[in-house]
């Protein structure tokens, strides 16, 4: 029998092949879901701060976004109180700058993230 290794909360656990494949599609399915209806912008400043994090290694303000983005603040603003309602997508401080973005962030889990590029980070 052909077994595969899944993350569920924070154990890894050994299930065969076939029911880990399940929970790999019901993740990706949830996944969707919560994109679904998410506009282009939505989606491109998503991609940006996923890619953005881990270069920055540090929260991303809504300023330096807006800059970044060549965005108005407001704008962005808005955009990332969109995301953050999803509840899945990202996350931020106090201070409004975002701190995780599905799957990663620069809060400090128990799960360390290390890229080809160097960079270090933890996933979410």
């Amino acid at each position: 029998m052909d077994w595969m290794n899944v993350g569920l909360w924070r154990v890894m656990l050994r299930l065969p092949a076939r029911i880990g494949r399940w929970r790999v599609a019901s993740v990706a399915t949830r996944a969707e879901a919560i994109m679904d209806g998410l506009s282009d912008d939505h989606r491109a400043l998503h991609r940006f701060i996923v890619v953005e994090l881990p270069r920055a290694g540090a929260p991303l303000t809504i300023d330096g976004l807006a800059e970044q983005r060549g965005l108005p603040p407001a704008t962005v603003r808005q955009l990332l109180d969109d995301l953050g309602a999803r509840k899945a997508l990202i996350a931020r401080d106090d201070h409004g700058a975002v701190v995780w973005a599905y799957p990663i962030t620069v809060s400090k889990t128990p799960h360390r993230l290390s890229f080809k590029s160097g960079e270090r980070l933890y996933a979410a």
